[in-house]
């Protein structure tokens, strides 16, 4: 029976930490569908294109290169490191130890070769992401948003992964330690390893057992590691790596400078002008929305609630914003993550089986002095390494208090009239411009 304990006690950890892991999966999901809905399961060949080239071709990221090369190398060396999870995952069920190598032979040797290069290379760009943040202080880094909890989750990804490096590493040293110098009989003879046997002389004088005792030890808190950041990732900006592809799948496809139109507005409209219509007959019931714009997140639609989730906070979108440039106080990354912080307020309410309070995106996380200082020049949405539209959020919220609440400053006020009386957005009727036309042809 004790030889068992070791296994049950993995089967225990990852049972529990997976099951925390699809709870939160779920309440994500959850809160996604308090959206509104919107069609976007048109032109599928295009939208797998869209993703293929964004989300996994990391295309936007290396339009700065060095960052995006470095982003690239930590991004394909998570997928590629974390192939060898499955295996230790057998391990721990099986009480097995690399149960692969004798099935594969000189492909594992290969395999554990690339995992180990792809570490290093994962080590070097996390320290310079780190240097980026913390001693260069790149500006989009230092923010008024990036302050507090913002600034600490970007750190902490950063620590976590130097950790769970430096444990596969040491985990494979010992490993290859076991298997050359000690040639004891359960660690057998299988692995490349360029990286970690540089930590041989980390065990001179060591006894087999104490690093046997270390093996183990690197073994339990990289799975460990492993499955609790998993679970960090509901808390974190991180979960882009998992919405990174349903966000870029989702994503709008038609021109970027198209908003959209209200169907009940424009049905509306379609019946002013047409000739045909009854003028005097009741509208459908249909007809009317229960609000026109968003004052809340369950206002939007649930692929701007996923463009929240989505967020990665790199701030490239406030970075070209030129409202933001010109020290107004619009931050388009601001505005995603205010959504999923009142997102994930709504969410807690819920978790608790409770009504939620009585906040509201509008006012309470963003104000109306952010959301007109935008010139909707669609520079934040062309930026975004994973193409959210904050911009989609901040069309949305001004409708509202247009159309709801007559708020609209008084210079588009004035325009609007303008529209309304003379058909132009200028204070000149329809004669004036004839007359000024016609002087300008004399």
């Amino acid at each position: 029976m004790t030889s068992y304990i070791p296994n049950i006690a993995f089967a225990v950890l990852f049972v529990v930490l997976v099951g925390l892991f699809t709870r939160n999966v779920r309440r994500i999901i959850r809160n996604i569908k308090l959206g509104k809905s919107a069609n976007r399961l048109d032109q599928p060949k295009k939208r797998w294109l869209h993703m293929a080239r964004i989300a996994l071709g990391q295309s936007k990221m290396v339009r700065k290169p060095l960052s995006g090369a470095l982003h690239v190398i930590v991004y394909v060396g998570f997928v590629v490191i974390n192939i060898e999870l499955l295996e230790i995952v057998l391990d721990g069920f099986l009480g097995t130890h690399r149960v692969f190598a004798p099935f594969l032979g000189s492909v594992y040797d290969a395999l554990i070769f690339t995992f180990e290069i792809f570490a290093a290379l994962v080590l070097i760009s996390v320290f310079f992401f780190w240097t980026r943040r913390n001693i260069v202080r790149i500006k989009r880094f230092w923010k008024p948003e990036m302050k507090g909890w913002p600034k600490w989750d970007a750190d902490i990804i950063l620590y976590a992964e130097v950790v769970l490096m430096g444990l596969f590493l040491t985990m494979n040293a010992s490993d290859y330690w076991l298997q050359t110098v000690a040639q004891n009989e359960h660690y057998i003879l299988a692995g490349s390893f360029p990286v970690s046997q540089l930590l041989l002389p980390l065990f001179d004088g060591m006894t087999t057992q104490q690093v046997i005792g270390i093996e183990r030890t690197t073994w339990w808190l990289h799975i460990s590691g492993i499955l609790l950041f998993l679970n960090y990732l509901y808390y974190s900006k991180h979960l882009h790596i998992i919405l990174a592809f349903p966000n870029t799948y989702f994503a709008k496809l038609s021109p970027q400078g198209e908003l959209s139109n209200m169907e009940e507005v424009t049905k509306e409209v379609a019946l002013m002008l047409d000739p045909e219509a009854d003028p005097y007959a009741a509208p459908p019931n249909d007809a009317t929305p229960s609000t026109f714009g968003a004052a809340d997140v369950t206002d939007l639609n649930w692929v701007q609630l996923m463009n929240a989730y989505s967020c990665t906070e790199c701030g490239r979108c406030t970075d070209e914003c030129p409202a933001n440039q010109t020290g107004k106080l619009l931050s388009p990354r601001k505005i995603m993550m205010d959504t999923r912080d009142r997102l994930t307020e709504i969410g807690s309410y819920l978790n608790k089986g409770e009504e939620p309070n009585q906040n509201t995106l509008l006012d309470t996380y963003i104000s109306r002095e952010e959301l007109w200082a935008c010139t909707s020049c669609n520079a934040c949405v062309e930026a975004c390494p994973i193409a959210i539209d904050p911009l989609s959020i901040i069309m949305e919220m001004r409708r509202y208090l247009v159309m709801e609440q007559s708020a609209a400053p008084n210079e588009l006020n004035v325009m609007m009239t303008n529209v309304e009386n003379n058909g132009a957005p200028w204070p000149f009727n329809q004669q004036d411009r004839i007359a000024w036309r016609e002087e300008l042809i004399t």
